[in-house]
């Protein structure tokens, strides 16, 4: 951990002679904003730097269809809250204007009215007088607009959750996003594609990966996200800045990709865009990259329509070297794996893995962002072509300098032992843990013929992120590790466990409101697999929950049990997924996942509030700036960090609104 924050100083020698790095920016609610650095984006050719700014606007001209997919009313709202916020003229030390300042912030950190983790409608502190004052002040539109967007903000029943995963009810109709009209049903939707899905095609398409379904004249039907379709606007945007980026391609396959991607945008052919991802997971060249569509699912109570996202990145070449060792050593870990051998891959194809320095956050990973990615989602991409895996480092760094000296471990880690390995060797395990679910965990296995992709429907991101999370565990405490070099201590992993076994249990509840389920798939993916551990090694103490001056802590007894525990656990969630087992795999989610005990739960939240750490981190985005001659030419692009948070969201808002204007 030192080496690494020592080697990112030394990459802004002035900044950390000078002036340190403040990674801190903002704090709200239960959320914190930091900044992130970008080491050696200097070092980058003129045109690499000009790839990576061209991407990078084509990143930013996509937040508009986030917004509008997290809600029907979000694109409506966030200019008359900005606008208010904006020309207020009264003491903006009140209460009521800074209670209304927190929840502009909730919005813009959430892309809509509800908060990105938990899906729940912000609740407003601030009167709805003030809004409807402010409202009127500010002429912001008849009273019919504004009772709808009053109602949208203060009436608790409306818009409620954008995505419902409880068990029982119409995820669809109870779901306040906008990926499907609000006439349409879950049985509907499901009835739709299951008529059009071929059972016997070997390279599906992903159904409805980019479509908002919609009942038109009675009949269902998808309305298409492309070029001429929904959201044509910004795709215009998107395209042109990709296109303006191609002219500084590092070589042909890049070229290539960004072909196939703007194609598949003019066209919204879900055919196309296996192409692209096919042609994007094969390129292990190109030091800039970066991904831009409708990716991830987790928005869709159904998982299946994909929320647009985008992250640019270039490649940090000496940190990669650890994934390019786990990578290349991909068919050793498919074969040793504990599952069923019919559900092993015979071969491993075109797993790559790298280390990433992200230079530019978008859509559906900003403000909050995923510390590592594996994609292409499809299957039979990852069978035929591979995938590629990324971990990100800087954003990791940025995280983990934030967090020196919160007390944490103080308050919630068993003893001094425990705590000084953590201190020691989580930083690198961490990530290692990362490498192994996004490069190995996510590409490991297969389902047997026949089966449907989508055949575990709303629990399949759960039970997709608790075998990728599995597979990581399992071999962090392998010896493979140690005979590779990425760790220099057989004891390491424990530190690992350790953390994941207490997030799991306990410290992720602070993330929980009293008297609610856990619903987000990650959550529940890591609830499901430290409960199902403690209850199953409960016979021979593996795990316990035990008190120490009051206080609940973990104790992890036979860190060796815990590991076949994992191991155990991997072997069941592979069979559920490679048979689409929808009812095991329902009830291993229902029974270990969702639930939360109150009583640990008010003991949790108690001991946090007296350590003042924010649940949710997030990050603002570098500001990229070209710098021109005299004639115009630009000659470099220069980075700065100064941007607060409300000024990059105003800005964002006035220069890369194309749904809006």
């Amino acid at each position: 951990m030192a080496a690494a924050l020592v080697a990112a100083a030394a990459a802004f020698p002035a900044m950390a002679q000078e002036k340190p790095f403040d990674y801190h920016v903002d704090r709200f609610a239960d959320i914190e904003v930091l900044r992130y650095k970008v080491p050696d984006f200097e070092n980058l050719t003129l045109n690499q730097k000009l790839l990576v700014y061209y991407l990078t606007e084509a990143a930013i001209n996509g937040r508009d269809i986030l917004w509008d997919q997290n809600g029907e009313l979000n694109l409506q709202l966030r200019p008359v809250l900005e606008t208010i916020y904006v020309n207020y003229k009264g003491d903006r030390n009140a209460a009521d204007f800074k209670n209304f300042e927190t929840y502009l912030k909730q919005v813009w950190f959430g892309n809509g009215i509800h908060h990105h983790y938990s899906t729940d409608k912000f609740v407003p502190k601030f009167p709805r007088a003030f809004f409807e004052e402010q409202f009127k002040a500010n002429n912001l539109g008849d009273e019919a607009k504004m009772n709808l967007l009053a109602e949208a903000i203060f009436n608790p029943t409306l818009y409620a959750k954008r995505v419902n995963q409880a068990d029982g009810q119409d995820l669809i109709r109870t779901s306040a996003n906008n990926l499907y009209d609000n006439t349409v049903t879950q049985k509907e939707v499901e009835d739709y594609y299951a008529a059009l899905k071929d059972t016997t095609d070997l390279t599906p398409i992903s159904y409805g990966l980019n479509a908002r379904v919609a009942k038109v004249d009675g009949k269902v039907v998808e309305q298409r996200y492309k070029l001429g379709g929904l959201y044509s606007d910004a795709i215009a945007k998107i395209m042109e800045n990709l296109l303006r980026a191609r002219e500084y391609a590092e070589n042909p396959a890049q070229k290539d990709i960004i072909d196939k991607l703007v194609e598949f945008y003019g066209s919204g052919d879900l055919k196309t865009f296996d192409d692209y991802s096919i042609a994007w997971a094969e390129d292990t060249k190109s030091k800039v990259d970066f991904i831009n569509g409708f990716i991830e699912s987790y928005g869709d109570p159904l998982g299946m329509t994909g929320s647009w996202e985008s992250i640019v990145n270039f490649r940090n070449d000496k940190a990669s070297h650890r994934t390019e060792i786990i990578s290349s050593n991909a068919q050793w870990f498919e074969d040793h794996s504990p599952i069923d051998p019919r559900f092993r891959k015979e071969k491993v194809k075109g797993v790559s893995a790298k280390v990433i320095t992200a230079a530019i956050l978008a859509g559906d990973s900003y403000p909050s962002t995923p510390i590592g990615i594996n994609l292409p989602n499809a299957n039979w991409i990852r069978a035929a072509h591979g995938s590629k895996s990324v971990t990100i480092e800087n954003i990791t760094e940025a995280y983990d300098a934030a967090a020196h000296g919160n007390g944490f471990n103080e308050e919630f880690v068993i003893d001094k032992p425990t705590a000084k390995l953590l201190d020691e060797y989580l930083f690198i395990t961490d990530n290692l843990h990362t490498d192994l679910h996004e490069c190995l965990g996510h590409g490991s296995g297969k389902l047997l013929p026949g089966v449907d992709p989508d055949a575990l429907k709303e629990h399949g991101s759960t039970l997709e992120e608790a075998r990728a999370d599995l597979f990581a565990l399992y071999y962090l405490a392998d010896p493979k590790l140690i005979e590779l070099g990425l760790l220099d201590n057989p004891d390491a992993y424990k530190s690992e466990y350790y953390k994941y076994m207490l997030n799991g249990l306990m410290t992720q509840l602070m993330r929980i409101e009293p008297g609610k389920d856990i619903e987000e798939a990650h959550m529940r993916n890591r609830q499901l697999i430290a409960a199902w551990a403690l209850e199953h090694g409960k016979k021979d103490k593996v795990v316990e929950l035990v008190k120490k001056n009051g206080k609940t802590f973990v104790k992890i007894n036979d860190y060796k049990a815990l590991r076949n525990l994992f191991g155990e656990l991997l072997r069941e969630v592979q069979r559920i997924r490679s048979t689409g087992d929808y009812e095991a795999g329902r009830r291993l989610v229902l029974d270990y996942g969702v639930k939360v005990d109150p009583k640990l739960h008010k003991e949790v939240l108690k001991r946090y509030s007296h350590l003042n750490i924010a649940p949710y981190k997030g990050f603002v985005n570098p500001v990229y700036t070209p710098v021109r001659d005299a004639e115009g030419n630009i000659t470099d692009i220069r980075v700065t960090y100064t941007e607060d948070y409300p000024a990059q969201m105003l800005r964002y808002s006035r220069d890369y609104s194309p749904l809006t204007k």
